[in-house]
């Protein structure tokens, strides 16, 4: 495959995020890569983790999720990552069967663990999750791999966003992604703030712009493309599972497929600034409203709103020109259905 960069691409990338939704089976996730494929998307993403590198084996307190609203209630945090966690030797089957079908794939790491191991596999690109966007150890060291890196805005303040692009650019990294995102599971449409996009674009004027999306649906994803978002990334699931740890706010391959196809045609819709009649509208213009003689009138009759209407098509005189013509006479006799033209007059 070309090299993966998104700092020059032209359409917008859309991802298919895999997360905890192959239910710890290796079968599932190669299932969901070739239903990623079959939807068209551009590149797989996973999670590298494994729970003891992401929180400590505990179950009371901070680390049990007690937040009736929360999708993961009732979970400690070590129970949930168990649960979620992609297992690393199934990392490089699914790269494999991403690359065989022409898929990019990459990972988000959370540790230098991870980055290394994600380093040995070669991966294109990196993504740093929301929650770990102000982990500026992490940063440096992905950054410092040279290769293009994805940053979710989730819950960043502008000068924390500020602090990690600005991390990533001096150690190494100059292809650089900021993605907005609500880190609720699944977000709210009017949560979404998509108007921060071309913000986002003004500030990080040397970074890519794009979005992470938990929202159900595909409404909010398309419409960021119209405010200049060069990466989407959305969750997929199996088609009927209500099992996924993140399947709630995860689309189905129908709903990825028809991304695809809405993302592709709000970015050809783009085009350039324009007015006027394009190529494909010159043959319309003649079905305009113009001036046409709308009965038979005879020489020296006088025009009047009983003779001469505003109606389709397009071949006579603009009807701008009514209130001018009115009250002048024909030269000749005409019939009905004739455009009229001032060599008429």
């Amino acid at each position: 495959m070309n090299k993966f960069n998104i700092k020059y691409r032209e359409e917008p990338l859309v991802v298919a995020e895999l997360s905890g939704n192959h239910n710890q089976s290796l079968s599932k996730a190669l299932e969901l890569v070739d239903l990623a494929s079959e939807a068209g998307v551009d590149a797989v993403k996973l999670q590298t983790y494994t729970p003891d590198t992401m929180t400590l084996d505990l179950k009371e307190n901070e680390f049990k999720i007690n937040n009736p609203e929360n999708l993961w209630s009732g979970y400690s945090l070590y129970e949930l990552y168990h649960k979620s966690f992609t297992p690393w030797e199934w990392h490089e089957p699914i790269f494999k069967r991403c690359e065989q079908l022409g898929m990019y794939a990459f990972s988000s790491p959370f540790d230098n663990s991870s980055v290394e191991f994600l380093e040995s596999l070669d991966v294109p690109c990196y993504k740093i999750a929301s929650f770990e966007n102000i982990d500026i150890p992490l940063i440096k060291k992905v950054a410092q791999t040279g290769k293009p890196l994805i940053i979710s805005s989730g819950m960043a303040t502008v000068a924390e966003l500020w602090e990690a692009v600005e991390v990533a650019s001096k150690n190494g990294c100059e292809d650089i992604t900021i993605l907005k995102c609500t880190t609720s599971y699944p977000a709210r449409a009017e949560d979404s703030n998509i108007r921060t996009i071309p913000h986002m674009k003004d500030l990080f004027q040397n970074c890519n712009i794009g979005l992470s999306d938990h929202t159900l649906g595909i409404g909010v994803a398309v419409a960021s493309v119209a405010l200049g978002a060069k990466v989407i990334e959305k969750h997929l699931k199996l088609p009927g599972d209500r099992e996924g740890v993140d399947s709630a706010f995860s689309l189905d391959p129908i709903e990825m497929r028809d991304l695809v196809t809405e993302v592709k045609r709000a970015w050809s819709s783009l085009g350039t600034i324009s007015y006027g009649a394009t190529i494909k509208e010159e043959q319309a213009k003649k079905r305009r409203r113009s001036l046409y003689i709308s009965r038979d009138v005879v020489e020296g009759e006088e025009i009047t709103e009983d003779n001469v209407k505003s109606i389709r098509p397009g071949l006579g005189l603009p009807p701008k020109y009514k209130s001018v013509v009115m009250g002048r006479t024909f030269k000749s006799d005409y019939k009905k259905g004739t455009p009229l033209s001032w060599d008429l007059i």
